[in-house]
């Protein structure tokens, strides 16, 4: 992320945009919307030191909704995209926004492989169970078996874990949130962005307007904190291979818990493994301070600086 400074001046009012929301009322997308613009006050960023890449659904909406930089991605492509943006400008603090349709599906592929790159950047991942923006079908998360109203069959299909896929993909810090406890969401968000590496942020949130079994009451009754319960997530001594094992084992075994008891809160953060950009640096030592968003494309009359009529020519058919 772009440098943490303390935050004297901006509120979450400051990341609030000026453009019409159509989501539809109750939707948890306004809780997580919320919970960014809380988050990233907190953070102290400023919001021309932010940008936000959104997926196709529902929540590719976010980035019209946040006044910060934006990106309208295409349909499973968001990660490439955002990885682009903070390869080419290091200091940009870089968020990822999808849907569990957009992300685990068409997607699933980007996401795994995010995981392998210690990127410093923060996904998070809207999570309710359904494709909302095209009436209902059964998301990648919804169980096998059931049955939401817009189905005339139960799921017979087996869902995607994506706690347990990001531990298992290689995600540094791993985390779940609620979108409907605002204030617990924001301090969660903040610490995804504020990890030194790939984050991966899974929000449940109620669809009511299609989902009819996972409602507010329903998540309700089963979520409880990790945090609360004395889990300590934090992998940071290299040596200590046999503790290491123990808290990836636990996070593993708290991501399977689902019925009648849910966690949120940190699985796990992992501060032994090298940034992606550090890797770089040290094979091209100039790369984080001449990134490829600072370097000359043009000359002062917008002529540009590098010859491309050869590779042209190669690519002539």
């Amino acid at each position: 992320m772009a440098a943490e400074r303390p935050n004297t001046l901006l509120t979450a009012r400051d990341f609030q945009s000026t453009q019409i929301n159509d989501w539809c009322a109750g939707c948890g997308d306004h809780g997580i919307l919320r919970g960014l613009e809380k988050a990233l006050a907190l953070l102290g960023c400023s919001p021309d030191e932010v940008a936000v890449f959104g997926g196709i659904g529902c929540s590719g909406k976010t980035p019209y909704y946040l006044n910060s930089y934006g990106v309208h991605t295409l349909h499973g492509r968001l990660v490439p995209y955002a990885m682009g943006a903070k390869l080419a400008n290091p200091d940009l603090t870089v968020i990822a926004v999808g849907g569990d349709g957009d992300g685990l599906s068409i997607g699933a592929g980007h996401f795994v492989n995010a995981g392998r790159r210690n990127l410093d950047m923060t996904y998070i991942l809207f999570n309710n169970g359904v494709y909302g923006l095209t009436k209902g079908q059964a998301s990648p998360t919804l169980r096998q078996g059931e049955q939401i109203k817009t189905m005339p069959r139960p799921n017979i299909q087996a869902n995607v874990n994506p706690v347990l896929l990001a531990l298992t993909s290689g995600y540094t810090w791993v985390g779940r949130g609620y979108a409907y406890d605002v204030k617990s969401l924001a301090k969660l968000i903040a610490e995804a962005i504020r990890h030194p590496g790939i984050a991966c942020l899974d929000v449940l949130q109620p669809c009511p307007v299609y989902n009819n079994l996972h409602t507010m009451e329903w998540y309700n009754d089963r979520i409880y904190s990790l945090q609360s319960e004395g889990q300590d997530p934090v992998i940071s001594n290299p040596a200590d291979e046999e503790g290491n094992r123990e808290k990836r084992t636990q996070a593993m075994a708290r991501a399977q818990e689902w019925g009648d008891r849910i966690p949120v809160g940190i699985f796990l953060q992992d501060l032994t493994q090298p940034q992606f950009l550090d890797q770089i640096a040290d094979r091209q030592p100039q790369y984080l301070n001449n990134p490829p968003a600072i370097q000359a494309v043009s000359d002062d009359t917008g002529k540009p600086l590098r010859e491309m009529r050869q590779l042209f020519a190669e690519l002539e058919v």
